[in-house]
């Protein structure tokens, strides 16, 4: 498969999926919108991934690019590929499919557990645990597309995750960190780890790094969608 991405910040990469998507031999291009980089053609890609950024998705007047990145997610819709967005990237993923974005009550940046669905697991087709440890770094929400299915929620945000049909998934937490790409957010977004209630401080965050669990999620989501087709 021909993976393309849409990076918004230089520190908020791939991760893990990076690596998963070598490991299993598809060909990784990007769009790098901080780099004014241009969106490829329908026909140079077939599934779409869209990372996260410190961004709102209503930011137009900031961020030129943005009102072309959502007609380029919607464009991909429209062609049928499959897309995952995470954090910025579900954001935008909700607001072009038609749902409003907003200012959660609280911000989630840290280590939080996330309750799953039980929809989750036969939308994906593997096994999915009732409740997982995952790594957030938020402080916006989406509200469920009409004819998307919520299937994930934590105590600090009851929309975490939501599915659209059988190819397009948005989450707000991130499967994908590792070692690296928590350093790198740690690094970039340290004024913003005033602790809180949802809000753990440098050294909790370090300290906790477990990554094996949510990063297997992650690839049985580019299981399922790496491996779709028209």
């Amino acid at each position: 498969m021909r993976v393309h991405y849409i990076q918004h910040v230089p520190f908020e990469g791939l991760g893990f999926i990076e690596t998963w998507l070598k490991e299993h031999q598809h060909t990784i291009t990007v769009t790098r919108t901080w780099a004014q980089e241009a969106f490829p053609s329908m026909t140079d890609f077939d599934v779409l991934i869209v990372l996260g950024g410190p961004m709102g998705v209503y930011d137009d007047h900031l961020y030129k690019w943005l009102g072309d990145e959502k007609n380029f997610i919607f464009d991909s819709i429209k062609d049928e590929k499959p897309v995952i967005g995470i954090c910025l990237g579900a954001q935008l993923l909700a607001c072009v499919l038609g749902a409003t974005v907003y200012t959660n009550k609280v911000k989630e940046i840290g280590w939080f557990p996330v309750d799953f669905d039980a929809t989750f697991a036969e939308w994906l087709g593997a096994p999915v645990p009732g409740k997982l440890t995952v790594f957030h770094w938020h402080g916006d929400k989406f509200d469920n597309p009409y004819g998307g299915v919520m299937q994930a929620s934590s105590a600090a945000c009851n929309h975490q995750l939501f599915t659209f049909g059988d190819k397009m998934i948005g989450l707000q937490f991130h499967l994908e960190a590792n070692s690296s790409s928590v350093a790198e957010m740690l690094k970039y977004g340290a004024a913003e780890l005033i602790r809180d209630q949802f809000i753990q401080d440098e050294n909790e965050i370090a300290e906790y790094q477990s990554f094996d669990e949510p990063n297997e999620l992650m690839a049985n989501i580019l299981r399922k969608l790496c491996t779709s087709s028209k």
